[in-house]
């Protein structure tokens, strides 16, 4: 009977545990959808909320921006999504951090000229305050 009690208590532990690891990834991905909303939108509150100060916002071609100047590109156009969408995302959490992974596909426009990214992404969320906050993000070409 001592077994039984032992393995079902392992088994509920092992319920408990996973859902709150559930939980917490949902709460990842809806800061995904909060910046990739914020990103389309061009919403600089928005932007200004999702981005840890130390932001680190690494672009396919190797350029790299602080928070200030990703901010300033995407709130004021010069980079321009017109559509973003996602697919193949995982997120995996390590304590107060989470690494996101998914391949991007946006149409755009840049500096008037229209175009299509297909881009594949890390992104690495801090979890500051209760909120989990973008602090770095590498894309690179597929």
């Amino acid at each position: 009977m001592k077994k039984i009690l032992i393995i079902l208590a392992l088994f509920l532990g092992n319920i408990f545990f996973t859902q709150a690891q559930t939980a917490e990834e949902k709460k990842v991905t809806e800061a995904v959808e909060f910046l990739k909303k914020a990103m389309i939108d061009g919403d600089k509150v928005s932007l200004e909320k999702i981005a840890h100060q130390d932001l680190i916002y690494g672009h396919s071609n190797g350029n790299m921006e602080t928070k200030t100047m990703f901010v300033e590109a995407i709130s004021s156009g010069k980079s321009d999504f017109k559509t973003i969408d996602l697919t193949e995302q995982t997120v995996k959490i390590h304590g107060k951090t989470a690494i996101v992974r998914h391949k991007l596909f946006a149409e755009t426009n840049n500096g008037g000229v229209a175009g299509t990214v297909k881009l594949g992404v890390l992104l690495v969320f801090q979890k500051t305050k209760g909120q989990w906050i973008l602090l770095a993000r590498q894309a690179f070409k597929i």
